[in-house]
């Protein structure tokens, strides 16, 4: 009798870890696998970002060495301070915001997560028709964000002895592109490097490879303030 109820205790015993050890268990199961698909998010949500800079000779790097161009230095910067990116170089030296926009499709090619758009220079320093490069940035700028792709739209000045009337035209395209677009807005790309000998190569238009530092170190906040917004979109739209 002594030895039945030692064993009836036992087995109850055994009986109620078992219903506990199931009701740990799994929600323990539960929770593991909701914690591993938040965490396979998470990781999807770091893979590095690809961000093309679509520009003319300032993007490409006119005169400068492997590794001084904008891009490269721009990717460097990111890394060091630990976004992982890769950045793409869509420059093409002498491009006019018509022939950047000819190109387009080919860039969308690379698939970016964001972009950085850097035309208009080469318009400013023919005397192109604003009307002109307004139309054919809106149309960029409108085709990227078809894709989904975050913009940062690089605005440029126009050279100062076309007259008043043709420079206040000119550099009021980016802002209301930006407007229009609800894009974010650099509003000089050369910002701190224009006309600035220490700064420029011989011709005094583009940029050295310390100019072009000092490009990054400036536009540096904004361009991650778009790799946020990228990883948000990459985010929505499932990685």
């Amino acid at each position: 009798m002594v030895a039945l109820t030692t064993f009836a205790r036992s087995f109850f015993s055994a009986q109620r870890i078992q219903r506990c050890f199931r009701g740990f268990l799994q929600p323990l199961c539960l929770g593991g696998a909701v914690g591993f698909l938040l965490f396979s998010s998470a990781v999807s949500a770091q893979e590095p970002l690809r961000l093309m800079v679509f520009g003319d000779s300032l993007t490409h790097g006119y005169g400068l060495s492997a590794g001084e161009p904008f891009p490269d230095q721009l990717e460097v910067a990111l890394q060091a301070r630990d976004q992982k990116v890769t950045v793409i170089n869509s420059g093409n030296s002498g491009d006019t915001t018509a022939s950047g926009r000819s190109r387009l499709e080919w860039a969308l090619a690379d698939k970016p997560h964001a972009v950085i758009v850097e035309l208009g220079a080469n318009d400013g320093l023919r005397g192109l028709e604003p009307s002109q490069t307004y139309e054919n940035l809106d149309a960029i700028v409108a085709r990227f964000k078809q894709e989904g792709i975050p913009v940062l739209l690089a605005g440029m000045l126009a050279p100062r002895n076309l007259g008043q009337e043709y420079v206040d035209e000119f550099d009021s395209v980016y802002p209301r592109l930006a407007e229009k677009h609800d894009v974010a807005l650099y509003p000089f790309f050369l910002e701190g490097v224009a006309l600035n000998r220490d700064l420029n190569q011989a011709d005094g238009t583009h940029p050295n490879k310390e100019g072009v530092a000092v490009i990054v170190s400036k536009i540096l906040p904004h361009v991650e303030e778009l790799l946020v917004k990228a990883r948000q979109t990459e985010m929505r739209h499932g990685g």
